[in-house]
């Protein structure tokens, strides 16, 4: 049909060959509701809000009465004959041969259309220029036989947008100017024009029958439609004109009525038409027929007349002459009983539908349906009719329906080709929603309406909607990369993938969709990334309990969500820096990932299970430790070098776990490597004893037989509990002198690698990726802390047991068996000289160089211990005169000289220092006894005040050897075979003269 009125040159009027060809040309769009032309795709609009129609009428039917009721609106209110005459450039052309029986028209239908016409509707709506003005359409090509160009009026571009051939055109003028002629001074709305059409025409009228059956029915259930479907007020079923209208319909629809102007039937079919159209609510007449003004007949006819707005030749564009053609259209109003209000409604649906229709590349068609539909809004509010509000609601809702449809899966429906009518799409859906909620809900009304932000509640969905969806489609993709590479090396886990994905997701949404949305929601990246959040999170938060141990998969995954999370954080606060809360509601909507605890916590149980592994293996292996210095090449144990190493690979491991967090989680596995090796060095020095191991129990006073049996007894004890714990120098005992000697290289070797250690976590913690500068301005967590302190301290313990056991153990049978026994001339300090300096040697030759010399100093000190237990409580068996003075000098001064070795040994001020009490000590040997008691009352009197003049009490032994303390004066004196002591000890404590 379209092609049959685009080919020809509009202003003319040809014929056609025979009226049918034109009927059947038009007839030819009832099955589908708009014409196709043959430059434009099909038209795919949505099903219209305004319900449907009875099937009996199809799309051409109603377009054929939208057209007539058009044609009849537009009529002058004079008697003068409708007609239409064109305006020629041309001298008195003649007129066409359909128009020849015409002598007048309505002046705004015959109103010429001129080339520089420019549309302010166009204009207001933002609507584009249509490429091909009607001007241009109509004039087009002078046709066959060279006939000049013509203007076209306003009635005749109607009659080309609604695809009416010009002999159905010239027909329905005809019908008009004779229903004028017999109705004069009446208005076109107190006509049923169904009714009048069908008595003025008979089927001589028309090309042939059939032309003439499908007229009539179309108009018999067009007043069906109209009075007795649709009707303008409710129809009571037992209305008698309405049972008779009802019968007369069927039966014509089965055999066509005589319709003349005085037929019976046509006069039966009159006084039940009329009758239904002046209804009204009191029981008065009209002036107004109600014919096609119900609910929604009228917005369907309505509906067509609009649509005629659309360029025929560009279905997409709204024509320039828009203005005039509109101005006409809205004269139907009174037939179709609409006005302004639903005009904006049922405008807004066709400029919307037409875009949807025209496959969405016309963003100025929704712009101007957006802009249409702020009229309705404000309309809205100014009317509470119950109809009005049906209307609306249905339209509101088809379009809302529409728009979130795509909004709810908006990153489906977007990308770069189409972004620019988002925003509009939006704001029709948010547009539409608040009119729905705002002034249709009866519950937003009995609620404040302060409480509901419906635009920012809409945008909120959009969002969390569109952005669920697509993280699923995310998770798919992940899921089918995972399969996808599952056979390659080091496939990423899918929620590494995933977090990738996520992460792009969310920059596209704060680039691209945020700005946008941003208009109706001041946070819309916050929520979109807070809804991926929260996605993710809960697989996240799936896959982590389900974690056992620390694998790469897993560390990679929380890796990547750690990463995601910063992200997302980020886009959040940046988001809501202008918030009230400065972003904290939007923030309690990100539960932490946890990602860096819960890497933390698998390496701390990777470290946990590592460190009860390598105290495991001290356990064992200590057990089974030899600590002979023949079987251990270089001094020390085994055990030592192997628990070394296993702390070294532990290091390596750990800088190599792909964690975020070395310097953060190092602390941990130093203390429990400290605290490893410090349980070796504990276990490897524990029976070995101590200085007080070996150290004899101090006796009591000698010169009487009750001190002199204590003394034996108590060396007695003292000789079981040495051989409990030690065993000679050549023995196999395991805490032998020799095996303490390993024992303490050991212990130094342990000391000198953890230096050495401690240096190589530095290197590894300064290559590691997630070290900073501050990690190395403190110590703190990367050296050891407690079991150097071990090693030195076990060391120290060792040295003492090693130095004492020889002195008061191993070298007993010449230092205190030996050492001055009877005369001190004949029992001097050779023999025990020569059996220190074999025990300096084999200690030499066994121990490290680095702690040789604390050792010596160690056997130095234990051996001026010995030398004076020996002087000051070595028995009854020992008395010295003062001759024996110089003897015992002589001998403490060749005991120093081993030590100092000719200036190979020990240090001077090491010697002197060891030395200093016994050489305090020693001048009391050559003191008389009387000088000595004398210093010893003082000495008491001093320490024990008033209470010491009448009777001097017995010191205690307090071992701590003094030259000015009386315990070691009046042991001086109890060693002194000398009368005048001999009298003092018997006089003052009743002990024995004689030793």
């Amino acid at each position: 049909m379209a092609s049959l009125f685009r080919d020809r040159t509009l202003g003319y009027s040809r014929r056609e060959s025979t009226g049918a060809a034109a009927t059947a040309a038009v007839s030819t769009t009832s099955s589908c509701r708009y014409s196709t032309s043959s430059s434009s795709a099909a038209l795919s609009p949505l099903p219209s809000p305004f319900s449907d129609l009875t099937p009996s009428l199809s799309a051409s039917d109603l377009r054929e009465t939208a057209y007539e009721i058009f044609v009849a609106a537009c009529r002058t209110s004079t008697g003068k004959a409708l007609t239409y005459i064109p305006t020629d450039r041309s001298p008195s052309p003649s007129p066409s041969p359909s128009n020849s029986n015409s002598s007048s028209s309505s002046p705004s239908m015959q109103r010429s259309l001129t080339s520089t016409a420019a549309s302010k509707m166009k204009k207001a709506l933002g609507l584009r220029s249509s490429s091909s003005s009607g001007i241009k359409r109509a004039e087009g090509s002078p046709g066959s036989g060279g006939k000049p160009k013509k203007p076209v009026t306003v009635g005749e571009l109607m009659r080309v947008q609604m695809k009416v051939s010009e002999s159905v055109d010239s027909r329905i003028r005809r019908a008009l100017l004779r229903i004028a002629a017999g109705q004069v001074g009446r208005r076109i709305e107190s006509t049923v024009l169904p009714l009048e059409l069908l008595q003025q025409f008979k089927a001589a009228d028309f090309t042939d029958q059939r032309e003439y059956d499908a007229w009539q029915k179309r108009n018999l259930k067009m007043l069906e439609a109209g009075l007795l479907l649709h009707p303008h007020m409710p129809l009571d079923k037992s209305n008698t004109a309405a049972q008779r209208l009802r019968q007369i319909i069927q039966a014509a629809l089965d055999r066509p009525i005589e319709t003349g102007r005085n037929n019976e039937s046509m006069q039966v079919l009159r006084t039940a038409v009329m009758a239904l159209a002046n209804r009204s609510s009191d029981g008065s007449l009209f002036e107004s027929c109600h014919w096609a003004d119900g609910f929604p007949l009228n917005l369907r006819l309505y509906e067509i007349l609009l649509e005629a707005c659309f360029d025929v030749n560009d279905e997409a564009s709204i024509i320039e002459e828009v203005d005039e053609l509109m101005d006409l259209i809205k004269k139907t109003w009174g037939i179709l009983g609409l006005n302004q209000m639903l005009h904006n409604i049922c405008f807004s649906w066709v400029l919307f539908n037409r875009y949807v229709a025209t496959g969405q590349a016309e963003n100025d068609l929704l712009d101007a349906a957006d802009s249409q539909l702020a009229e309705v809004a404000k309309d809205a509010k100014t009317t509470k009719d119950p109809a009005y509000a049906k209307i609306l609601n249905s339209t509101l809702t088809a379009m809302l329906g529409w728009a979130e449809k795509r909004l709810l899966a908006y990153h489906d429906t977007f990308d770069a080709g189409n972004i620019e009518s988002m925003p509009t799409i939006v704001s029709i859906g948010v547009s539409a929603a608040k009119i729905l909620v705002e002034d249709i809900s009866n519950e937003y009304r009995r609620r404040r309406k302060g409480e509901v932000d419906v635009a920012r509640s809409r945008i909120d969905t959009y969002i969390r909607s569109s952005l669920r969806t697509a993280f699923a489609q995310l998770m798919e993709k992940a899921d089918s990369s995972r399969r996808a590479s599952r056979h390659q090396p080091n496939p990423l886990p899918v929620l590494a993938i995933l977090a990738k994905d996520v992460g792009e997701l969310a920059s596209k949404e704060n680039e691209i969709f945020s700005p946008i949305l941003k208009r109706w929601h001041p946070f819309a990246a916050g929520v979109a990334v807070a809804t991926l959040h929260v996605c993710y999170g809960n697989e996240l938060k799936q896959f982590v309990s389900g974690i056992t141990e620390l694998t790469p998969d897993a560390v990679q995954v929380l890796r990547a969500a750690d990463k995601l999370e910063k992200d997302l954080v980020q886009i959040a606060v940046e988001d809501s820096v202008d918030s009230d809360d400065g972003g904290k509601a939007i923030i309690r909507e990100m539960p932490p990932f946890e990602a860096e605890g819960a890497i933390g916590n698998m390496v701390k149980d990777w470290i946990k299970t590592r460190i009860d592994r390598l105290k495991e293996w001290v356990d064992r292996n200590l057990q089974q430790e030899v600590w002979n210095p023949q079987a251990n090449e270089g001094g020390f144990a085994p055990s030592a070098v192997e628990v070394l190493r296993i702390i070294d690979e532990t290091l390596d491991s750990f800088f190599q776990l792909p964690i975020p967090m070395h310097p953060a989680l190092l602390p941990d596995l130093m203390s429990g490597l400290d605290r490893c090796l410090q349980y070796y060095v504990s276990k490897a020095k524990s029976g070995c004893g101590s200085r007080n191991t070996y150290v004899p129990t101090m006796p009591a006073l000698t010169r009487c037989t009750t001190a002199t049996k204590l003394w034996k007894k108590k060396d007695k004890t003292l000789n079981t509990k040495r051989n409990s714990q030690v065993a000679t120098v050549n023995g196999d005992n395991s805490f032998g002198v020799l095996q303490l000697c390993v024992r303490i290289n050991t212990f130094h070797r342990i000391r000198t690698e953890l230096e050495v250690l401690e240096k190589r976590i530095i290197t590894l913690l300064r290559n590691s990726e997630s070290a900073h500068v501050e990690d190395f301005s403190n110590g703190l967590g990367k050296k050891f802390e407690i079991s150097p302190a071990a090693c030195i301290e076990g060391i120290q313990q060792l040295s003492e047991a090693v130095a004492y056991r020889i002195i008061f153990h191993d070298l007993s049978p010449v230092l205190w068996d030996g050492l001055y026994i009877g005369e001190p001339s004949s029992s001097r300090i050779e023999p025990f000289l020569l059996e220190l300096e074999k025990n300096l040697t084999i200690i030499s030759n066994t121990v490290n160089e680095r702690v040789r010399t604390r050792m010596v100093a160690d056997i130095m000190r234990a051996s001026f211990d010995g030398f004076l237990l020996v002087l000051l409580a070595g028995g009854p068996s020992r008395a010295f005169t003062l001759q024996d003075s110089q003897i015992i000098e002589d001998d403490f001064k060749s005991l120093k000289d081993v030590f100092w070795a000719n200036g190979d040994g020990l240090p001077v001020d090491v010697i002197n220092k060891y030395s200093t009490t016994v050489r305090d000590v020693l001048p009391l040997f050559r003191a008389d006894a009387e000088s000595l008691i004398e210093r010893f009352r003082r000495s008491t009197l001093e320490t024990y005040g008033s209470s010491a003049k009448s009777r001097l009490p017995l010191p205690p032994t307090s071992g701590q050897w003094n030259p000015t303390e009386p315990n070691t004066l009046l042991r001086v004196l109890c060693y002194r075979n000398d009368e005048a002591a001999s009298k003092f000890l018997k006089k003052t404590y009743n002990l024995p003269k004689k030793l």
